[in-house]
């Protein structure tokens, strides 16, 4: 292998942004991850301004002069991209000057500011959600002991009951205990989550999120619009059917009821399926993941519990049981994926990343 070959071998498989630009202040070269970030191919990026990038283009253009005139290196925080590139995200770059075979080259770092915060809030979020579920965990089995001994003292008085030729109400508050421990006991096993080990298998996730949009029509039965949105070129994942499922028909259920249960006009439930790349999850780097966002219309999450819907027991619903978000990021964590949300009046998006072995 060839000097230039591991160079360019190497370029082309850092996690950081790299682009080289020549005198003329055109991008000649953009590696995988600078593609990545700004959503946009080498072959529509080379030879054009890198100025074109941002917003602030002449901040950007007078920048990268001064670096070649007095041979300095620069750092710009939080520029925006434009959004010919990208979605107006907010990153931060280096420029370096460089001499190679006698020319003068400028080499561009960026690193995307949104990202970073994201990666560090992801990894509090993980972080919490562990330390809750395993406190959860023991108090659910602190909390199953006694009610199972609650049940069967009201399996035993309902028989004495019975044997003593007594009915009506005494019969009927014996029924209440035994219905109510059941109900709790139902709870603490929904607390728990799901009692068996995920069963990996190669699946399509259209199939998955199909499944639940066709659940999802008969239950609303008209009263919202459902739009499809899919990239047919994902791959397949290796994942548990049955948990995915289940994962996305809370988060989908959730829309659903935010919307019916609201007063604005429009109700629109959006299914959307897009390849990512150059993503981290919980301090893992993945080259390729699926990302689906399931998008409603409805009033957005309050702001009081934003930062808390993927807690235990809380819910923006009177009626909600505030369980449903927290098993779909169970579910979701278990294929070493996470939820992400993004909220506002009319438009709350959450999105389930999953790594993709490619």
């Amino acid at each position: 292998m060839t000097s230039d070959q591991l160079h360019r071998l190497l370029l082309d498989n850092l996690n950081t942004a790299v682009l080289l630009i020549d005198r003329a202040l055109l991008i000649d070269y953009i590696n995988p991850a600078a593609e990545a970030l700004l959503q946009a191919g080498s072959v529509r990026l080379r030879g054009t301004p890198v100025s074109n990038l941002f917003v602030d283009d002449a901040t950007a253009r007078q920048t990268l002069r001064e670096c070649l005139e007095f041979g300095n290196a620069h750092t710009l925080r939080q520029e925006y991209l434009s959004g010919l590139v990208a979605d107006s995200s907010q990153v931060d770059y280096t420029i370096t000057p460089l001499s190679i075979d006698s020319g003068e080259w400028i080499l561009m770092e960026m690193q995307p500011v949104d990202r970073i915060l994201k990666i560090n809030r992801e990894e509090a979020l993980l972080s919490v959600h562990d330390t809750s579920r395993s406190l959860i965990r023991g108090l659910a089995h602190e909390i199953k002991n006694p009610l199972g001994g609650i049940r069967g003292a009201a399996q035993l008085l309902a028989r004495e009951i019975t044997d003593r030729g007594l009915g009506g109400e005494t019969a009927e508050l014996c029924q209440i205990i035994t219905t109510e421990t059941d109900r709790l006991r139902n709870l603490v096993d929904r607390l728990l989550g799901p009692s068996q080990l995920p069963t990996y298998e190669e699946l399509n996730i259209h199939e998955v999120v199909e499944h639940v949009a066709a659940l999802i029509d008969v239950e609303v039965q008209g009263e919202l619009t459902l739009v499809r949105d899919y990239d047919p070129s994902i791959p397949n994942l290796l994942g548990d059917r049955a948990q995915l499922i289940q994962a996305l028909l809370n988060v989908a259920r959730n829309a659903m009821q935010a919307m019916l249960e609201g007063d604005r006009s429009e109700r629109t439930l959006t299914f959307k399926t897009r390849i990512q790349r150059s993503f981290t999850i919980g301090g893992e780097h993945h080259r390729v993941i699926c990302r689906v966002d399931i998008i409603d219309t409805g009033p957005g999450i309050l702001d009081d519990i934003k930062e808390r819907i993927f807690f235990p027991m809380i819910s923006g619903r009177s009626e909600g049981t505030g369980l449903g978000l927290t098993i779909a990021q169970s579910a979701v964590n278990v294929h070493h994926g996470i939820i992400e949300c993004e909220s506002e009046p009319g438009n709350t998006c959450f999105s389930i990343y999953l790594p993709l072995k490619v």
